[in-house]
């Protein structure tokens, strides 16, 4: 059964199995743990507290799923976006040597719980390429291999000719790539399969979720967390706030120091027409999951019904939708050649939308709000993996994990300066970025 709101139109909306259906919370409750946020964050730390045994409620403001979760690319990424190990360790010292395992691990961690809980989430564990877009980039390939490798990563890097081979992608021309590195932990899944699976598992195992239940804010009262809702309250002895880059998206007064520490930015998502087997067979024909060195990506991997999942972002976002299809059409036959010969050309069934949380330093950043009280914001582009890890870090630390022992690199909560202003201008850090590739390239 569907809860009265619907999800977004999207490729995931059209083909997955409807949720469960979550009455919303009506009236007081006390527990031991209450999550806002019905995301991958939420849902995992939720599933991992019942496994416990802990008493917990999952609030969320839609459907499980119904933000970034639900809506992203699914690609399955062991890695952070333009940050690697040895920032991250600079940064966090000690702190970030446990993040980084953390990091390096989540990709297989979230395989083995699409595993373990039987999620059908069209999980597809044939690892994470990135290619490189410009020779005088194979320097950066080279040294993320070398940090990956140095804390115990699957990785390996590829030669031009080593990466046409494995992808099928052209050899020159504005489409090429001149190689790239490859982790073999990752893949893609359907995220709105994994979401609701979640979700079913949360559930079976005794925990509550109750949707179309907007928080509004959240504080302390005594010795307890107290989260009002539209219709009741839930006071916990323990808190988590799941909420990324949708933390005002329902009440400004939930989260204002969460919501404006990351800037959110309108990311594309397009699937194509089934592509037929002939050019499967040499178009990513080990399915991986592809994304590249671009600031303004170029990615693509398979569904479970052999449609390029792919998309892009764009400056100007009237008329997005088409004006993005034919250059992300374009784009694709570039760096595939043989695609050209799709009759009708490439054409896109399912074209969506959602926002990507981005920080300043694309660090994620991960809080203690008091006493057994944790958030995080800042996916980055990296969020599917990150975010199981982390949700699993956060119910860790309600079970008696000392701080100090967590896989996490905890802050005190920074709002970014003039946040009004750096919300208005962050799409010209696309343009920024475009240009930049253009110079980069030669053009």
């Amino acid at each position: 059964m569907k809860n009265d709101a619907p999800m977004p139109p999207s490729l995931w909306a059209a083909v997955t199995k409807p949720p469960l259906l979550f009455p919303p919370l009506t009236g007081a409750r006390s527990v031991d743990t209450v999550i806002v946020g019905a995301g991958l964050t939420g849902l995992t730390a939720a599933l991992h507290l019942r496994r416990a045994g802990m008493e917990c409620v999952v609030l969320e403001a839609v459907e499980p799923g119904w933000g970034a979760s639900g809506r992203n690319n699914g690609q399955i990424i062991p890695t952070l976006s333009r940050v690697d190990p040895e920032a991250i360790i600079a940064a966090h010292r000690v702190a970030g040597e446990r993040f980084v395992g953390l990091i390096r691990d989540s990709a297989q961690s979230l395989f083995d719980t699409i595993r373990e809980e039987r999620i059908n989430a069209e999980a597809e564990q044939t690892g994470w390429v990135q290619p490189v877009h410009s020779p005088g980039r194979m320097k950066l390939a080279e040294s993320r291999v070398a940090q990956w490798r140095k804390v115990g990563a699957k990785v390996a890097l590829l030669s031009g000719v080593e990466l046409a081979q494995k992808l099928g992608s052209a050899a020159s021309g504005p489409g090429a790539w001149h190689g790239g590195w490859w982790a073999s932990t990752g893949g893609h899944v359907n995220p709105l399969a994994l979401s609701r699976g979640l979700a079913r598992a949360v559930t079976e195992r005794g925990g509550v979720i109750h949707a179309q239940t907007p928080a509004l804010a959240y504080g302390r009262a005594g010795s307890r967390w107290v989260v009002t809702t539209t219709q009741g309250r839930v006071d916990a002895r323990a808190l988590i706030v799941a909420t990324n880059a949708a933390s005002d998206a329902f009440s400004p007064r939930l989260a204002p120091a969460l919501a404006h520490e990351v800037v959110p930015v309108v990311s594309w998502q397009m699937a194509t027409q089934p592509i037929p087997e002939n050019l499967r067979q040499s178009v990513i024909p080990e399915r991986n999951a592809v994304s590249d060195t671009r600031g303004e990506l170029r990615f693509m991997r398979y569904d479970a019904r052999h449609r390029l999942v792919t998309g892009g972002a764009i400056f100007n976002q009237r008329g997005a939708e088409q004006r993005l299809q034919p250059l992300v059409a374009r784009r694709l036959v570039e760096t595939f050649p043989q695609l050209a010969t799709l009759p009708g050309g490439i054409t896109f069934d399912y074209v969506w939308n959602g926002n990507v949380g981005m920080t300043r330093d694309y660090l994620p950043r991960v809080h203690m709000l008091g006493p057994d009280g944790y958030a995080w914001v800042g996916c980055n582009g990296r969020g599917v993996a990150l975010a199981m890890s982390i949700g699993r870090e956060f119910a860790r630390g309600i079970l008696g994990v000392p701080r100090n022992e967590l896989a996490l690199p905890f802050t005190e909560p920074e709002p970014i300066p003039f946040y009004d202003l750096a919300k208005r201008l962050a799409p010209l850090a696309l343009l920024k970025a475009r240009r930049a590739d253009a110079r980069e390239l030669g053009g």
